[in-house]
């Protein structure tokens, strides 16, 4: 991927001149696309947009894109903009690989573009700054204020390394950045396709540009609306709901390990065997009710794991400070405020206590100064055509209640598919999940509200 993005920070990107710059913002006016030096379909490129959109005129930065043209250009149904999430992930390398149906890819010119701080756009790299972090979930006041003491230092560190991008990183300037790309690229219209924290770009996309909009889908969709409770608390809820679809799956499933047994009972004795290393089970438990892999998980009740590669996006650790944190209000302020927070975590979910991601980027928020730059709010979509909202109703990472509230603040041009099974991103999970979603991208036909379990 270095020689990847070395390329498309080389790519040479016209400006618009000084006239023009005077009567509006300075905006690119084309894109030099190249070869892609590890894909010989792909083209390559960079785009120049200002660091803070407030701010036109002043230090620009470049954004790293990719594009994959349409296989069928008679039929060419225009532009498909895409985002993997994490945040953290490549939209580059999301729209170059083989997720996406032959049909997209024949009706399509498939777009990615690395969001602020990923990838191949002045990636946010201080995973190693972060290691010897106090717990997470501190016992005491001592251990709050020790975490606390952690995030600021860390923080800073992290901000002298990686620069201005590092507080100009949150969702907002990237649904920015995504229409100037919309307009490099000559087009009217955009259809987009975001997975978990890519639906919060295409959200906003849509709140400042729906007319923009062709068509939009938002698979396993983030709520902006939630503020730290329900933050916190529904996903610690999803979690515990993932867990009981995993032990109704031990019940039917005479492969299970523990078919036959009481899961949770044995789920509860795992526990106290982990002695030290219990929040690291409970972690790995929640990684496992995520994809879902339901063998690796009874492995885990039955202290039986097998060895597992676990990462998420290659910098998510980082960027998720400069965006998520910039997204939603998680400043915990005292250990008395975490204390009831936590009590809430625990209340929804006595099984798996709390949700992984959910926790982890609370207390990685708590410490960072100042209100959020992009503020959670109510979703106004008015101005958009209908949005395809997707989720599986059983997904730990982005609760499902959080889809159902999608729905429920913008009735009247959202429609809801829900994939009536287990785990986050639903567009493969079943030939029902795809059609829905392949027929709305190429016709802009509704699908119909649900589609059955698959195991």
């Amino acid at each position: 991927m270095r020689s990847m993005t070395r390329a498309l920070l080389a790519v040479v990107v016209l400006l618009l001149g000084t006239a023009t710059a005077a009567a509006e913002p300075v905006r690119p006016v084309s894109i030099a696309w190249g070869p892609c030096p590890e894909d010989a379909e792909g083209e390559c490129g960079a785009f120049s947009v200002p660091l803070d959109w407030d701010e036109p005129r002043g230090p620009r930065i470049d954004l790293a894109v990719t594009r994959h043209r349409a296989t069928d250009p008679a039929r060419r149904a225009g532009v498909l903009l895409v985002d993997p999430g994490g945040p953290g992930g490549s939209a580059a390398q999301f729209a170059l690989s083989r997720y996406f149906s032959e049909d997209l890819r024949a009706r399509f010119d498939i777009v990615g573009v690395d969001s602020r701080g990923t990838g191949g756009s002045l990636a946010i790299r201080c995973a190693d700054l972060l290691s010897g972090a106090p717990s997470s979930h501190p016992a005491d006041e001592a251990g709050f204020e020790a975490l606390l003491r952690f995030n600021r230092t860390a923080n800073s560190r992290c901000r002298e390394r990686s620069g201005p991008i590092f507080d100009n990183a949150h969702s907002d300037l990237v649904a920015r950045d995504v229409d100037a790309l919309r307009q490099a690229l000559g087009e009217r219209k955009i259809s987009y396709y975001g997975i978990s924290y890519g639906t919060m770009f295409g959200q906003l996309y849509a709140e400042r540009y729906g007319h923009r909009v062709r068509a939009m889908v938002l698979d396993s969709v983030v709520d902006h609306s939630a503020d730290l409770t329900r933050f916190v608390g529904d996903r610690a809820a999803a979690a515990d709901d993932s867990f009981v679809e995993f032990a109704r799956w031990c019940d039917r499933t005479a492969s299970c390990p523990l078919h036959g047994q009481d899961v949770f009972a044995a789920w509860e004795a795992a526990l106290d065997r982990a002695g030290e290393g219990r929040q690291e089970l409970l972690d790995l438990m929640y990684l496992a009710l995520r994809d879902p892999a339901w063998p690796w998980a009874a492995e885990l009740v039955a202290a039986t794991p097998a060895a597992r590669a676990l990462a998420f996006e290659p910098n998510y650790e980082s960027v998720m400070r400069a965006t998520v944190c910039q997204d939603f209000s998680l400043r915990v302020k005292n250990f008395q405020q975490y204390s009831r927070l936590r009590a809430e975590e625990l209340r929804r979910s006595p099984l798996m206590r709390g949700n992984f991601v959910g926790h982890n980027e609370v207390m990685a928020c708590t410490g960072i100064p100042g209100p959020p730059a992009n503020p959670p709010h109510r979703l106004d979509i008015s101005g958009a055509p209908t949005v395809l909202v997707l989720s599986a109703r059983h997904d730990p990472t982005t609760p499902y209640a959080w889809a159902v509230n999608i729905k429920r603040q913008s009735p009247h041009n959202t429609a809801l598919l829900t994939y009536e099974g287990w785990g986050h991103g639903a567009y493969l999970r079943s030939a029902c999940t795809r059609g829905g979603v392949d027929s709305y991208l190429l016709d802009l036909t509704v699908p119909a509200s649900s589609c059955p379990a698959v195991e």
